[in-house]
């Protein structure tokens, strides 16, 4: 099975690369699944039931986020609508929505999704190894083609998470620093990994967000709108080519597809 996990969607660029970009690697690719973070598809932050309609009409299957995703606070009012819209699943219980979700393919296979928040330096918030165990278990149940993005800070917090997950889901992906590792590999007993899968929108910019605007905070430390930059739009992210009998991962390829002017 080949599953595709789009890097975090900023923007209406961001939208607009998932837009005319992944129709195209779909067929080019024969994906059979598609992950994507959206928890920065509403100008730079957040998401609204109008960007979750456009990205499912884009062929995603599943849409996970991170820390963002409550930015639009209209996403309280409609979270709970979508069983594939996930925040993370280490938020605590009364937290409205889902942070895993089971999905049959067109062929009838089931892939398990697993959304988890690192802490450090982040919001100190339930523990995301702890609550991967208790997921995993119910996910595995199903199915054991298991797919986790860790939206976290610390590159140690998702190398870590990925070696105590090795053998117990088909990958473990990282998300949230909007910039693409080199590090991507096949841990020993079949767990795929990078530390950050990148990010789909525009790359003239710092993370997605007009550069100049990004200088000045630095420079003054007063603050200022952050605005989505405009220019070289790229979607990045990952192929995984999973085993659908062990769960195991066969290979991970980095992805960066430049949208052409």
């Amino acid at each position: 099975m080949k599953i595709l996990f789009i890097g975090d969607i900023v923007g209406s660029p961001g939208r607009m690369a998932v837009r005319e970009l992944l129709p195209p690697l779909i067929a080019k690719k024969k994906i059979d699944f598609v992950i994507a973070n959206c928890e920065n598809a509403a100008a730079g932050f957040g998401v609204t039931r109008k960007n979750v309609e456009e990205l499912y009409s884009y062929h995603i299957d599943v849409l996970t986020s991170g820390n963002h995703i409550w930015n639009k606070r209209e996403v309280l009012e409609f979270i709970g609508d979508y069983e594939k819209l996930l925040r993370p699943a280490n938020y605590p219980a009364a937290t409205p929505g889902s942070g895993s979700v089971l999905l049959p393919t067109a062929t009838g296979e089931y892939v398990g999704v697993l959304n988890l928040a690192g802490r450090i330096f982040m919001q100190p918030i339930d523990c995301p190894f702890v609550a991967a165990k208790n997921k995993i278990a119910e996910l595995r149940k199903k199915t054991k083609i298991i797919i986790v993005d860790i939206h976290a800070e610390a590159t140690s917090e998702k190398k870590a998470l990925g070696w105590y997950l090795d053998g117990e889901v088909s990958a473990v992906l990282g998300t949230h620093t909007h910039v693409q590792t080199a590090d991507e590999e096949i841990f020993p007993q079949g767990t795929a990994y990078i530390s950050d899968a990148g990010m789909t929108g525009p790359f003239d910019s710092v993370i997605g967000i007009n550069k100049e605007t990004i200088i000045e905070r630095f420079l003054t430390q007063m603050p200022n709108k952050f605005d989505v930059a405009k220019d070289d739009i790229r979607m990045q992210g990952v192929i995984m080519n999973i085993d659908s009998i062990s769960g195991k991962a066969n290979s991970i390829e980095r992805i960066s597809i430049r949208l052409k002017d």
